[in-house]
């Protein structure tokens, strides 16, 4: 039986999705493109199609930009999971289709009062709600869940002293004095910059400001300077409060990239439009690059049962990948194959209500087909 796939955003994550999903689904799916607008929807139909032996079926839905149209009407009627790769903001109205169509979802965002007011209006839902289901979050937090397990199997200790969770989206050279070069949104960078970071801190939850606890880290044999940056640690803090003694997401960035930050930031006097004035100020400075590169890299670290110190950590390093002539670049892989595999598991019927990252099986997820042909 042939299960059909919308896709809500036909931007870089949405044709991504669309294309992984075209080309690796092991069972028939129709897939459904929905964006407000027309160019991009025809341009992501031949952005997928192009040069592929696949006849799966890619269909286009003009969106409205609030409340609901015809066709889309149309195609929520015969869809069975919506991929929400709209804005943030767009989140809730996004599930709220879910709700009232009865179809399963998941979504990208990051945005914590978007994410509580799903969860409050799909807690009872029949169908599954998978919620910040990406890169970071996403995939990181489900890998931190394995290491966790994994360490509490080894050591026999469920106390860990720390979970850390980096990820950097880089490109492959960076030049002063910034050492950075933009490979996704300019705004979600500056967003993550601004904005307090939740943490755990002796154990229990809390909020710091965000670029304020740096450190360098040597990954791979190659030197990287991390900070704390906001929404990347999902639901791991409230699983692990009382569990770790300190937990935290970092970015990942070349080294001189946050003192140019620092120094920036120094010079824009605080309010809320802080993140669109960052936003300028680095757009005019920072290229935009599309060869780039993703690096991950998760450790738990804690006693075992004798009371010797332990670590597991993992690294990955994805570069961007070609399908069919068709070049994807690391951030749309990283971000977009999480996304796929949430898909297949809530396809599969086993999931209803609302799932968060530390209530994903680790080891189904992490060896499904989408995430283990990127993550390698």
């Amino acid at each position: 039986m042939t299960k059909t796939i919308f896709i809500a955003g036909s931007g870089g994550i949405g044709e991504a999705a669309a294309l992984l999903l075209r080309e690796w689904c092991e069972f028939d799916v129709t897939i459904i493109l929905g964006d407000v607008s027309e160019a991009s929807l025809a341009k992501a139909v031949e952005f997928v199609t192009r040069n592929s032996s696949k006849t799966t079926s890619v269909e286009t839905v003009v969106m409205s930009r609030d409340g609901i149209n015809d066709a889309m009407k149309v195609a929520f009627g015969r869809t069975d999971v919506l991929l929400d790769c709209s804005p943030g903001g767009q989140a809730p109205r996004m599930a709220r289709f879910a709700v009232a169509y009865k179809f399963h979802y998941a979504n990208l965002t990051e945005y914590v009062a978007e994410t509580d007011e799903i969860i409050a209006m799909a807690a009872d839902a029949e169908t599954g709600f998978i919620l910040q289901t990406g890169l970071a979050p996403g995939f990181i937090n489900v890998k931190a869940m394995e290491l966790y397990n994994q360490f509490v199997a080894n050591f026999e200790n469920e106390s860990v002293e720390r979970v850390a969770m980096k990820v950097g989206a880089l490109t492959a050279h960076a030049h002063a004095p910034h050492y950075y070069g933009f490979t996704w949104s300019p705004i979600g960078v500056a967003t993550e910059y601004v904005k307090d970071s939740r943490v755990i801190r002796d154990g229990a939850i809390t909020e710091v400001p965000a670029l304020s606890n740096r450190e360098t880290i040597v990954i791979g044999a190659r030197t990287y300077e991390a900070d704390l940056t906001s929404g990347g640690a999902a639901d791991l803090p409230d699983f692990f409060a009382g569990k770790a003694r300190q937990l935290d997401y970092k970015t990942l960035r070349y080294p001189g990239h946050y003192a140019w930050v620092d120094k920036t930031v120094a010079g824009l006097s605080a309010s809320e439009d802080l993140p669109d004035r960052l936003q300028d100020v680095m757009l005019n400075a920072i290229p935009s690059v599309e060869d780039d590169l993703v690096v991950v890299h998760v450790s738990v670290e804690g006693f075992d049962a004798a009371g010797r110190r332990r670590m597991l950590e993992k690294a990955y390093f994805v570069e961007p990948l070609a399908i069919n002539g068709q070049s994807l670049r690391a951030i749309q892989t990283t971000t977009a194959a999480p996304l796929c595999e949430s898909a297949m598991m809530l396809l599969s019927g086993k999931y209803k209500g609302v799932v968060l990252q530390s209530q994903i099986e680790p080891e189904a997820f992490i060896g499904g087909r989408f995430v283990s042909s990127i993550y390698k």
